[in-house]
């Protein structure tokens, strides 16, 4: 034995320093391995939708039903069950509508928890006790552990386990009680979540979905392009700034930044209102969702939007200027417009501009910012670094995201990788280095974390402009397009100039040999191993599967937002993978959480097995498995130490 490994079993040795405490542990960690496997939840492109996000949380994409129903099958109503599946959704909201009509609460108080503790039970069933009692809200820990494992069919413990409950009900406690075990049934349904990039932009609640994930128990993020947006934004980019600004104007959303992070806007929209106060403004319309958008809002944010959108392409060109490597001379269009003869020139074609009027433009010096838009955006900067809220879940992302993620045999990422026509990995420079394929996603990470992190002002610039490069450059894995035609859309009309051609990855992901390399890349083989990625929306409208390369690599961005909805013909799709398989699920609109309360009304899902295992998998099986059979292998080498004189127990 090293000299290396003996003081690695000298350290582990302080943790188990008999051979009873190493041997028990390897006890509890052989018995974990024949546990199931622990329920994944993949969900992407939410774009702010918090209410439908909610409720596929709070549904587990169909797994709280699925539990309901193997508990009480055929013996409970379908009415009765779908009461039930709304109070576990909204316990707190379903106990206010039952107090309205019901007579007797103590009864129905008493029938509540009578249902609800075998569906605890039944969802706790495929863990540990010792993680079950972690999980197990403090006020309430002693009396569910006690209901959850009590034998009321036993005589000597019938008395004890009746008058757990009697007595909840009559300390008054019995609400607070059938929340906690509600919340408790949630948590253990979904062992993990998988959040497969963009929970920014669109639609108007990002910040409360970031809230939500924020207190979440077990989850990881695969950033988005919008993501990175933000997180661009939050470092001080100015570009991202820019950016972040125009979307949400143009969704009118910028009561995402006034209220939800209490960003001061008064600069933007003063300079606004006295730069274009003659200027209607035509092309720069919100578009908004009339429930949700106060029209009275639309001239000030049409002004805004047409304001930061015009300093965008300006902060962008100068960035263009800094980078020539980044390869994007043919996004600088500003310097090539005619504004006197209103026309401009786009990759050797001239075309009339919609929109001449452009005052803060110096034909000169075209990417120059004028002195009150500098003003405008330091004063932006300044407020989008110094917000505590969005700091707060900006680290969060950092924190709990990647750009990729291989998580038990799955390869998750938001885009694409980037491919040549011939289905190679494209080779892409980046500061006088190459990079493809894997490689490529990791340099970006790491000049993505220093633009956060770092302490050094060139590597911290560098790494900004670096987020500002995923967001948008056309080699960037998370955009997976040739160019983001923003100029052409608001100034010219004619449509041919807004296309964007997709990365050849999204022609080739039928392509087995190509989605096979694409995974051997990232360390997977085999006929287990699968991609999840989202970004761009299936068009379900016309035919379109998520599911390609006969289900090795899984498209799930179903249209989530209601701005895709149109061309998806769906509200999302999600995928859950449990002990016995891959499920893919195609949600309809969520109506709200009103009628999921009063009428139990759920989303309606359309369920398709993408895979099913031959048996039931268990934790010996994932990730976590060859990490505990690690463990075990150390602890016996231990155990060895100890029983051949080399180590000496500590009594």
């Amino acid at each position: 034995m090293g000299e290396t490994e003996i003081r690695y079993l000298r350290s582990l040795a302080k943790q188990y320093p008999t051979i009873g405490a190493a041997a028990t542990e390897i006890i509890n960690l052989k018995a974990i391995l024949s546990l199931p496997k622990g329920t994944e939840h993949f969900i992407t492109d939410v774009h702010g939708e918090y209410e439908q996000f909610q409720h596929i949380m709070r549904n587990g994409s169909g797994a709280v039903k699925l539990k309901i129903e193997q508990e009480f099958g055929t013996t409970f109503s379908k009415a009765e069950k779908k009461n039930i599946a709304a109070l576990i959704y909204y316990p707190e909201l379903k106990l206010q509508e039952v107090a309205r009509h019901e007579d007797n609460m103590d009864d129905w108080y008493r029938v509540t928890l009578y249902r609800l503790i075998p569906i605890c039970k039944n969802a706790s069933s495929k863990y540990t006790r010792s993680k079950v009692r972690k999980a197990l809200p403090k006020d309430f820990s002693y009396v569910i552990e006690e209901l959850l494992t009590g034998r009321p069919d036993q005589s000597d413990q019938e008395d004890y386990y009746h008058e757990i409950i009697n007595s909840v009900i009559e300390t008054g406690r019995a609400q607070e009680l059938i929340i906690a075990l509600c919340d408790l049934i949630r948590r253990l349904v979904v062992d993990h979540l998988h959040v497969v990039g963009d929970i920014y932009d669109r639609g108007p609640y990002p910040h409360l979905i970031l809230d939500t994930l924020c207190e979440h128990h077990s989850v990881d993020i695969q950033w988005g392009n919008h993501d990175v947006l933000w997180m661009g934004a939050a470092a001080g980019n100015p570009a991202c700034i820019a950016n972040v600004l125009r979307i949400s104007a143009k969704y009118g959303n910028l009561d995402i930044l006034e209220d939800g992070y209490g960003i001061n806007l008064v600069p933007l929209a003063r300079f606004a209102m006295t730069t274009y106060q003659d200027d209607p403004c035509t092309y720069f319309k919100v578009e908004y969702d009339e429930d949700q958008y106060n029209i009275k809002d639309a001239q000030l944010d049409e002004k805004m939007h047409k304001a930061i959108a015009v300093i965008q392409f300006k902060l962008e060109g100068q960035l263009i200027d800094t980078y020539p490597e980044f390869d994007m001379e043919n996004r600088k269009l500003l310097h090539r417009m005619d504004i006197v003869n209103g026309t401009v020139e786009v990759e050797g074609a001239t075309y009339p501009l919609r929109d001449t009027y452009f005052p803060t433009i110096d034909p000169e010096h075209p990417y120059e910012l004028s002195a009150e838009e500098q003003e405008v955006v330091q004063r932006l900067t300044r407020a989008f670094i110094n917000c505590e809220k969005l700091q707060h879940h900006v680290r969060f992302l950092f924190t709990k995201g990647s750009l990729y993620k291989v998580y038990n045999g799955n390869l998750l990422y938001h885009g694409c990788v980037p491919l040549n026509e011939d289905g190679s990995f494209k080779k892409i420079k980046l500061f006088g280095h190459e990079y493809s394929g894997k490689k490529l996603y990791d340099v970006l990470e790491h000049y993505a974390r220093l633009g956060y992190y770092s302490i050094d002002p060139t590597e911290k610039k560098q790494g900004q402009d670096i987020l500002w490069y995923i967001w948008e450059n056309k080699n960037s894995p998370v955009f997976g397009k040739e160019k983001m035609t923003t100029f052409e859309r608001y100034f010219i009309a004619d449509k041919k100039t807004h296309k964007e051609q997709k990365n050849p990855y999204y022609r080739l992901v039928e392509d087995e040999d190509v989605v096979c390399a694409i995974l051997k890349e990232f360390g997977l083989e085999g006929a287990d191993a699968h991609i999840i990625n989202g970004h761009i929306p299936v068009e379900t409208t016309i035919g379109e599967s998520p599911m390609k390369c006969n289900g090795k690599l899984l498209i799930i961005d179903g249209g989530f937002s209601r701005a895709y909805r149109s061309k998806t013909g769906i509200a999302g799709y999600t995928l859950v993978y449990d002990s016995y398989g891959l499920i893919l699920a195609a949600h309809e609109p969520f109506e709200s959480v009103e009628s999921a309360v009063v009428s139990g009304t759920d989303i309606h899902s359309h369920n398709a097995v993408v895979s099913s295992t031959g048996r039931r998998m268990t934790v010996a099986d994932t990730d976590r498995g060859a990490q505990i059979k690690e463990e075990i292998e150390a602890l016996e080498a231990l155990l060895r130490a100890y029983r051949s004189g080399l180590l000496v127990e500590t009594l």
